[in-house]
């Protein structure tokens, strides 16, 4: 690109806007930031960010709020949320506003710089999507006409298994929850564990069409404990 890419950072703790503003400068990001609510959001919204970092407890206004409101005026704008807390509350209630990621504190700085790297893949490529997918040397799959090849056999798939096929792409460096796939792809919030085998049974339908063995997958793995990866060829 021609330009910088630009990153707002809105967070409340000096030391760690300051660090952060520090790391992304030095990876080559056009970095500002913001240590309130209001002022974070006034520059969210009046200037044009290719991502912002945003807190979730912040002054003055908090970063749910923030969210909801930059989603009402930019359904594409990139955000990763900041949470303190460990648990699955504030991560599930971010996602659900239209958080594209998050990361909890204490984060390691060389995993937020992979998973910002990722958002700005995602969001950048995401409407130039390469409308075919390789797996190992014997699958091909063209997304745009819903079908494939696996060696010989011909196969189809439905509008869902292709979109499932693609977020996994397009995440293909790391294994993809359950939930981010429900949230994602089926758009539901809440009550996320009671919805789990909707992506289960999509898996084992998709399984069916692209492994020689599917109780064996080469391509399209389980992670114990993490969630579903796809091994992309080259």
């Amino acid at each position: 690109m021609s330009r910088k890419i630009r990153i707002l950072i809105v967070e409340d703790e000096t030391a760690i806007r300051t660090g952060l503003k520090d790391v992304l400068v030095y990876h080559g990001y056009d970095v500002d930031d913001a240590a309130d609510g209001p002022s974070g959001l006034q520059k969210a919204v009046s200037g044009r960010f290719d991502l912002i970092l945003l807190d979730v407890m912040l002054p003055g206004l908090d970063g749910f709020e923030i969210c909801e409101r930059i989603r009402a005026d930019d359904r594409e704008q990139a955000i990763i949320m900041l949470t303190a807390k460990s648990g699955d509350e504030d991560v599930i209630a971010g996602l659900s506003l239209g958080a594209d990621d998050y990361v909890s504190k204490p984060f390691s700085v060389a995993q937020l710089v992979l998973r910002i790297r990722a958002v700005l893949r995602r969001t950048r490529i995401g409407m130039e999507m390469d409308h075919r997918i390789r797996l190992g040397e014997d699958v091909e799959i063209d997304t745009r006409n819903l079908c494939g090849q696996r060696g010989a056999e011909k196969v189809a798939f439905t509008r869902r298994e292709i979109e499932i096929l693609q977020y996994l792409k397009l995440n293909s460096d790391r294994p993809v929850p359950r939930d981010e796939l429900l949230n994602k792809l089926w758009g539901y919030a809440k009550d996320l564990g009671i919805e789990t085998r909707t992506v289960d049974i999509h898996i084992a339908k998709l399984r069916r069409k692209l492994e020689p063995d599917p109780s064996q997958p080469r391509h399209l793995i389980t992670v114990r404990g993490a969630g579903y990866r796809l091994l992309v060829a080259e």
